[in-house]
């Protein structure tokens, strides 16, 4: 799997973006997908999931009400729309595939296939 994350730039506190993360395959369904951020000088943190076959997602409590994370299966294509942005907000954003078991993972060591990440950058 093969996978292209897009949709990061420079927004104001309290704005709004959407990343998106297009995957390569024709099994896109069988991947449980995530988004992990990585700001500098820190660790890569777990963001949000979703399920291969979608269903009730799972947020890192920093993110909760403010982000949701979505997939499109048809189109391969996984998204984090994030509203209410924040300062804090501002990193490398990656998506991530591992296959789906029914199971949420928020270690990164979990995730098999990661995307090139794409900066968000919040300011104040």
């Amino acid at each position: 799997v093969q996978l292209q994350a897009s949709g990061g730039g420079l927004v104001q506190a309290g704005g709004s973006l959407r990343l998106s993360c297009a995957a390569s395959g024709r099994t896109f369904s069988t991947y449980a997908m995530a988004w992990f951020r990585q700001a500098p000088g820190k660790e890569r943190e777990f963001v949000a999931a979703i399920r291969g076959s979608g269903g009730e997602p799972y947020y890192a409590d920093s993110v909760k009400g403010r982000f949701t994370i979505s997939r499109d299966n048809a189109k391969n294509t996984v998204y984090l729309q994030m509203n209410n942005l924040k300062p804090e907000d501002t990193a490398a954003y990656f998506c991530a595939a591992r296959p789906a078991n029914g199971i949420y993972y928020t270690a990164s060591r979990r995730y098999d296939y990661w995307g090139q990440g794409t900066e968000v950058t919040v300011s104040s």
